[in-house]
């Protein structure tokens, strides 16, 4: 983030430069937001940015804040308090369970038989471990990125 303070035509102008990204630039005159496209940019550290003059008639397309993000809240049931977890490749009904809470597995060992658009789909351990926990069971309903088992 840079600040820069300008005096253009007796007008104070206080510039904080806080994004760019190719040749557009997210900037802040005097407290507005305003996205500015920066012309013949090389490869310089600071880059030269064009203002629009003032003047009496001088319009300035003004660019709203981008909204703060919303909180990402995590249902206790669908993020694994440690350990690896194995989710659903996609959308399907669970067939079958091959392994138990406590099993110890090795990589590419089948652990579910997942029913997905008619066909049969093995779901595999992606590392050794002991089965820390087992979410789901035969004839569940499940969407895709749902956690199946827990590894540890």
């Amino acid at each position: 983030m840079k600040n820069y303070k300008f005096q253009i035509n007796g007008n104070k102008y206080s510039v904080e430069i806080s994004n760019i990204e190719d040749n557009i630039a997210q900037v802040e005159v005097n407290g507005t937001q305003y996205e500015v496209e920066i012309e013949n940019m090389p490869n310089m550290p600071a880059p030269t940015i064009i203002l629009p003059k003032p003047s009496k008639q001088a319009v300035v397309s003004q660019v709203a804040p981008a909204p703060a993000p919303k909180p990402v809240i995590a249902q206790a049931s669908s993020a694994p308090r440690s350990g690896s977890s194995i989710k659903s490749p996609l959308p399907g009904v669970i067939l079958d369970v091959f392994v138990r809470q406590g099993d110890t597995v090795k990589s590419g060992q089948h652990l579910i038989l997942l029913e997905a658009m008619k066909m049969e789909n093995n779901i595999d351990a992606d590392k050794e471990g002991v089965v820390k926990e087992i979410r789901v069971q035969r004839s569940d309903a499940v969407m895709e990125g749902d956690v199946l088992i827990v590894i540890e």
